[in-house]
C-alpha cells in the first residue's frame, strides 16, 4: 500500500511539469541562473565564464546523458579549446526535495576530476526549460555562448558530426 501511495504522489508531482515548445534561441541572451557543481560550489551562469566563449550541454532527463557524452567525446577528439559544462536541469519541487540524493548518485558515476564541470540546476530549471523548450526531453540541448552570454549556436536534435562541425565553425568565428 505504501508503494502505491508513493507512486501516486510521484506521478502527480512529476505530471505537473509544464511542457514548453522548442525554441530558436540563437541571438538571445542566456538567462542568469544559479546551480551547484558536483564539487558543492555555487555557480552563477553565464557570469561564471564572462568574457570567454563556453559550451553548455543541457540535459532534462537521465537519458540525455547519452547525447552529452557523445558531444564531450567529439569536442575532445577534435581538440576543441572551449570551456564546456554539463548542466543537468531538473525542474519541479519534487526533484529539489531529493537534490542531495540525485547529486550523490551523479558523483558516484562521474570521475571526481570532472565534478567542477557538472553544474546541477534545480531552482532555475523551469526558466531554462522555458528558454530552450523541453519537447523531446531525452535530447541534450547544446549551446555555444559568446563571452557576453549570448547564444551563438543552438542544437537540440541529439548528436551529429555535422552539428559538432557547425559548433566548431561558430566558435572559430568568435576568434
Amino acid at each position: 500500500m505504501r508503494q502505491i501511495i508513493i507512486l501516486t504522489i510521484l506521478l502527480l508531482v512529476t505530471g505537473c511539469t509544464t511542457h514548453y515548445p522548442n525554441q530558436d534561441i540563437e541571438g538571445k541572451r542566456f538567462p542568469n541562473v544559479t546551480g551547484t557543481s558536483l564539487e558543492k560550489q555555487t555557480v552563477s551562469l553565464p557570469a561564471h565564464v564572462a568574457g570567454k566563449p563556453s559550451v553548455y550541454l543541457i540535459g532534462y532527463k537521465q537519458n540525455s546523458q547519452f547525447d552529452i557524452d557523445r558531444w564531450l567525446i567529439g569536442l575532445d577528439m577534435k581538440e576543441v579549446d572551449v570551456v564546456a559544462f554539463e548542466l543537468p536541469t531538473i525542474a519541479g519541487m519534487f526533484p529539489r526535495m531529493f537534490s542531495t540524493q540525485i547529486d550523490e548518485g551523479m558523483r558516484r558515476g562521474i570521475p571526481k576530476e570532472l565534478w567542477g564541470g557538472v553544474i546541477t540546476i534545480y531552482e532555475d530549471g523551469e526558466r531554462i526549460q522555458a528558454f530552450t523548450g523541453n519537447e523531446k526531453p531525452n535530447n541534450a540541448r547544446v549551446l555555444l555562448l559568446d563571452g557576453k552570454g549570448n547564444v551563438v549556436y543552438f542544437y537540440d536534435s541529439g548528436f551529429s558530426v555535422a552539428a559538432l562541425n557547425e559548433l566548431i565553425a561558430r566558435l572559430a568565428e568568435l576568434g
